[in-house]
């Protein structure tokens, strides 16, 4: 039992609920619809080596875990795992009497304060990469070694392109000689005649270098910039990457709207930082969001960036206070879950 399809086929699915957007109430006509759920494995695979905690289909819209892994993240207070107890009725697809043994009080604790405010700012995180990426675009046209040469004339430096069309002298015929204990620093040579490697070769990520007779006098002082164009290159693969793997539609909104960041992430940014405060106030996962108007205007850019961002530091910080004064145990107690756990798995294997 390793597919979806072999999963369902099992009959060995306890739960399975709508999640997501479509369950905060915060879809839109092109909101995906994403399932999660929960199944036990057959008692023999359970106890053989071939362990399985999570199946899922490639682009992670449909999710299951196994129980003991569901447990396990429950216990760590994980957000997206902890709101499954907590899924309004018209979410819920299935649910095995068995599933109605695992109570939100065994594991809502203190732990909520960090794991929904780290998850939060990793959102934050997103959405600045984001806003660095629109408004640091990188160039589809790959730059090379020879982008980040410079030749020393004088009392200045200029790029080697310049000085090589300045001169009116071709790339291929130079020749590089490197200078002993100065870094990156090299000797130029030029001959049309003399068989010089050239600068470097194509797609090449270093200079070439040549044998060069000692009587030759160089014609500059040649510096290549390898950090730089480490940089670069890592900078160009990130890019484009991004933009080849990146939600279109999303992205289209976010510029279409004129805001440099990513305006989902930064909802989500500030659905776990209320659901954080809630769960120190009233001690309850609210999944369906009465906020929803709010989320909204922050999905549909009507704030900057800047400004979110602040708000957010601010229910960050009155985190602190309100845990503190917050009826929550400290954290899950591992031996009544692990009571818990083995009481749902042999109850599931006696039926």
């Amino acid at each position: 039992m390793k597919t979806i399809a072999e999963l369902k086929a099992s009959g060995n699915i306890i739960f399975k609920c709508i999640s997501g957007s479509r369950a905060y109430g915060l879809a839109t006509a092109t909101s995906d619809t994403d399932i999660r759920g929960v199944f036990v494995l057959p008692k023999e695979q359970f106890y053989s080596l071939e362990y399985i905690g999570q199946i899922n289909n490639e682009t992670n819209d449909i999710v299951y875990y196994e129980l003991r892994k569901f447990i396990e993240l429950l216990s760590k207070n994980n957000p997206n795992i902890l709101e499954l107890l907590n899924v309004p009725k018209d979410c819920i697809l299935k649910k095995d009497p068995i599933f109605d043994q695992i109570k939100m009080e065994y594991f809502l604790s203190g732990l909520c304060k960090n794991t929904f405010a780290n998850y939060a700012y990793t959102q934050i995180k997103k959405a600045r990469g984001l806003n660095k990426k629109i408004v640091n675009p990188v160039e589809k046209d790959r730059k090379s070694v020879l982008d980040f040469c410079y030749v020393r004339t004088g009392k200045r430096s200029i790029v080697l392109k310049e000085f090589l069309e300045d001169k009116k002298l071709e790339a291929r015929h130079c020749g590089l000689v490197k200078i002993p204990h100065i870094k990156d620093c090299y000797n130029l040579f030029y001959s049309s005649e003399k068989g010089y490697q050239g600068i470097a070769r194509e797609n090449a990520n270093e200079v070439c270098l040549s044998s060069v007779q000692k009587e030759e006098e160089p014609i500059a002082l040649l510096y290549f910039n390898v950090d730089g164009y480490s940089f670069y290159c890592k900078k160009y693969k990130e890019y484009w990457a991004w933009v080849e793997k990146r939600n279109e539609e999303r992205y289209k909104n976010n510029t279409m709207h004129g805001k440099n960041y990513d305006t989902k992430n930064m909802m989500h940014t500030f659905r776990l930082l209320h659901m954080a405060k809630e769960i120190a106030k009233e001690g309850i996962v609210n999944v369906r969001r009465s906020d929803r108007d709010y989320l909204l205007k922050i999905k549909n850019g009507d704030f900057e960036y800047d400004t979110l961002v602040d708000k957010a530091e601010e229910i960050k910080e009155s985190l602190d206070v309100l845990y503190e004064k917050a009826d929550l145990i400290e954290r899950p107690d591992l031996s009544v879950i692990n009571k818990l756990i083995f009481k749902l798995r042999n109850d599931y294997y006696a039926k």
